[in-house]
């Protein structure tokens, strides 16, 4: 069946928010359990809480639609979730793992402010005021959560440019090789 309405195109927008709050909650605590920094992790802790919550006003949403989440599989969050976990395997000096961890938490938030900005835009157009309400709820969050990740990434990356892995201490051999004969 075509979908021909506005209110229709904000239904199929909310499913795949839903499903996208619901994969975060998924990786949110394997991208904590991979942070170094402690306030990182707890920065994660903390969202993967207020993604809970985001699933509640989800679900309010949907009850006063008196529609029920159909399961749409968000393709983008998906991508998103997987580079996160690409970033978790990498073999980084733990401060820059921590960089490269904020920078995929970042990805998502835009993906989200971007994702419930519409749907609020969506919500009012359709004169949903207790969704826009909770839409806005979320959304400010959201962008809350992007600015703490700003924050916590000054110092980190900071620390990450000053940081020097353990090898490089060491020299190569050539270069150990290369400075023996020069001194002889």
């Amino acid at each position: 069946m075509q979908k021909n309405t506005l209110k229709q195109l904000y239904i199929d927008e909310l499913n795949g928010i839903y499903d996208a709050e619901k994969q975060l909650i998924k990786a949110l605590p394997k991208m904590a359990n991979a942070a170094a920094s402690q306030e990182l992790r707890s920065g994660f802790q903390e969202h993967l809480e207020q993604t809970k919550g985001h699933v509640e006003r989800l679900q309010q949403i949907f009850s006063a639609l008196e529609e029920k989440p159909t399961g749409k599989k968000c393709r983008g969050m998906q991508g998103l979730v997987i580079e996160g976990s690409e970033m978790i395997e990498e073999d980084f000096q733990e401060d820059v793992k921590d960089a490269g961890l904020i920078s995929a938490a970042q990805r998502v938030e835009h993906y989200e402010i971007a994702a419930y900005g519409t749907v609020r835009t969506y919500a009012s157009v359709l004169g949903e005021e207790t969704a826009v309400m909770l839409l806005e709820q979320t959304l400010e969050e959201e962008e809350l959560t992007d600015e703490k990740l700003t924050e916590l990434a000054k110092a980190i990356n900071a620390q990450a440019a000053v940081s020097q892995p353990e090898e490089a201490d060491e020299a190569p051999e050539s270069n150990r090789k290369a400075n023996a004969a020069r001194s002889h």
